[in-house]
Order: structure tokens, then C-alpha cells, then sequence
């Protein structure tokens, strides 16, 4: 029977690389899993990673595992059922390697993702996008690469990694403008550009002055910009669009807020969901459902299509001054 170690590392190899394909992102967050499931077992379990079986692996470990996470690290829910996927992968390769071990892996594929609440979506006025725009300082050449970057996404909505991964070569700015990406589940999509997008994409490009196969927004060594790199320069102009904005001060702006902000303005324009869907690069439009629920506007203009009660309206008085008094206790 394969060791622990030994089925760990042929799932990453054999299963994520070799036979599905996974993409870097994913095989990282797997990966990230199992160092933090590892760790944990080392403290509690008193034994190295070698001498881990996967019988120490059972259910009830993983789920001390699982609430180590909320309790100790902090994370949410949702964090939670990410790195519970995570195992979940793994024993079903397990009870398919080794089916002798099928009763463990049972115990811990039964475990449920923990239920948790939704909120709605948070995302930028068409005002506080202008006033992030605005915040960039363009005599310096940082500034002027940030402010195309958020225009570019806060008009294409595409996700952190599909935004830095942008080469020169994935833009054309003649006639039927569009920049191309490979996002999620490696669908690529073309999202078209708007005038304004095309005037900044040309003037940096001009400026940018690299190969085709550079990167579109690089960092200062040349190289791709981080996420981090991204959420750092966000960050710190959402903090300058503050001080003319100040209904941004109630709001934390990440780069999915501004996806989310790119899809709000196609709702509000009338674009169906179906083409918002496509937009985004969504699996399917049931994800696209949630830009539904966090619009107040559409809400409100559905309730001006209803007919009001017509009821009298009236504050109800005690028949006498008896009543008055054991009614006020």
C-alpha cells in the first residue's frame, strides 16, 4: 500500500498535471492546502510529514483541521469550503488508488461544505470610478501605467490574474478594438474597447515601447506585475479618490469590486444577462444572477410598476383614558 507521501505527491503529478491539466492557480491552492493540513498534523499529531499515514488522516482529524482554520487562522466560511474542495480531491483519488483505504476516504468525502452568507456584491457609482481614475498621478510614469490599468478594468471587468497575465500582443486598437484573455477554466474571450480605452492603450503603448510578448502592465524591473503588486497600487489610490470622494470611505475596493463595477454598468445600460455572462467569462448565468440581487435601481423601478394600497392609513387611539394608561406602560 502507497504511503501517504507517497499518494500526495502522485496526486499532484500524476492526477492535477498529468491528467487534468490544472491550471498553476489551482495546483497552488492545493498545494497551500496540504502545507496547512501538514503543519497542523506535525503539531497535533506529534509525528513528521514521513511518518503521516492516512489512517491519521480520518474525518475527525480533518474536521479539527477545518475548525483550527475559523478559530485560530481566522478564516471565513467560504475559506473554509475551499480548502475542504481541496481535500475532498484528494481522497477521491485515494479510494481510487488504494481501495482499501475506500472506508476512510468515505468518512471524509460525507463531509458537507459548511454553510455560509451571502452578501451582495459591493461596486463603484459611475462618480467614485471617475474619482479613482482621477487619482493616478500622470507626470510620473507609475501613474500614468495605474490609470490605464483601471480604466482597462473597470471597462472589461477581467479578473486580477487575467489583467496582469495581459501581453502587448492580446491588444488591437484598429478597427474593432478588443483586448484578449485567457481566464477561468482557460476560456479565452475578447472583450471590445471603448473609445476612451483605446486612446490610453495607444498613448501607453507608444510609451511602453516593448516587444509583443512583454508584459502590458509591467512593474518597475520590467517584469509582471503581482497581485499584490495590483491590490498595493489600488489601495493606494483608492485612498487619494477619498479625500474628493467621501462615499468611497464606506466601501473596500478590491480589483474584483471593479469587475463587479463593470458589470453593474452593463446591467444599468440594459445589457442582458446572457451577454453580461459572456462578458465576464462566467460558466454559466446563474453566476451573473448576483448583479440582480445587489441592484437597488432595478429594484426600485420595479416597485414603481406596482399599484400602493389603497387602505386608509391611520394611528390607532385608545377608546378611553383607561386604556390610554395600560396602553403607555
Amino acid at each position: 500500500m502507497k504511503t501517504f507521501s507517497e499518494l500526495l505527491q502522485s496526486f499532484f503529478t500524476e492526477r492535477l498535471v498529468a491528467q487534468r491539466n490544472a491550471s498553476p492557480y489551482t495546483v497552488a491552492n492545493y498545494r497551500d492546502t496540504f502545507r496547512l493540513l501538514i503543519a497542523f498534523a506535525h503539531r497535533t499529531e506529534k509525528k513528521p510529514p514521513t511518518k503521516l499515514t492516512m489512517t491519521d488522516l480520518d474525518a475527525p482529524f480533518v474536521c479539527r483541521f477545518l475548525d483550527h482554520l475559523e478559530k485560530d487562522r481566522g478564516n471565513s466560511a467560504r475559506s473554509r469550503n475551499v480548502r475542504l474542495a481541496a481535500i475532498h480531491s484528494f481522497f477521491n483519488y485515494v479510494a481510487l488508488e488504494e481501495p482499501a483505504l475506500g472506508a476512510v476516504a468515505q468518512r471524509v468525502l460525507a463531509m458537507k461544505s459548511k454553510r455560509c452568507a451571502r452578501k451582495p456584491v459591493d461596486y463603484l457609482t459611475h462618480l467614485e470610478a471617475e474619482a479613482l481614475l482621477a487619482a493616478p498621478d500622470r507626470s510620473t510614469w507609475s501613474g500614468r501605467r495605474d490609470r490605464v490599468l483601471l480604466l482597462i478594468a473597470l471597462q472589461t471587468g477581467l479578473r486580477v490574474s487575467e489583467l496582469i497575465g495581459l501581453r502587448c500582443e492580446d491588444v488591437t486598437l484598429a478597427v474593432g478594438a478588443h483586448v484578449r484573455c485567457t481566464g477561468k477554466g482557460r476560456k479565452s474571450r475578447c472583450i471590445p474597447l471603448r473609445k476612451e480605452a483605446v486612446a490610453a492603450l495607444r498613448v501607453w503603448m507608444r510609451e511602453r515601447d516593448g516587444q509583443t510578448t512583454s508584459a502590458l502592465f509591467p512593474n518597475a524591473r520590467g517584469g509582471l506585475l503581482s497581485r499584490d503588486g495590483v491590490e498595493y497600487l489600488l489601495a493606494k489610490h483608492v485612498a487619494a479618490a477619498r479625500l474628493c470622494c467621501p462615499s468611497l470611505k464606506a466601501k473596500h475596493v478590491t480589483v474584483h469590486v471593479l469587475r463587479h463595477s463593470s458589470a453593474m454598468e452593463l446591467l444599468h445600460a440594459g445589457v442582458d444577462r446572457s451577454v453580461i455572462a459572456l462578458w465576464l467569462g462566467h460558466e454559466s448565468m446563474e453566476t451573473t444572477q448576483v448583479y440582480l440581487h445587489a441592484d437597488l435601481e432595478l429594484k426600485s423601478q420595479a416597485l414603481a410598476k406596482t399599484e400602493s394600497f389603497k387602505g386608509q392609513s391611520g394611528r390607532y387611539r385608545p377608546p378611553d383614558q383607561l386604556m390610554a394608561f395600560l396602553q403607555s406602560l
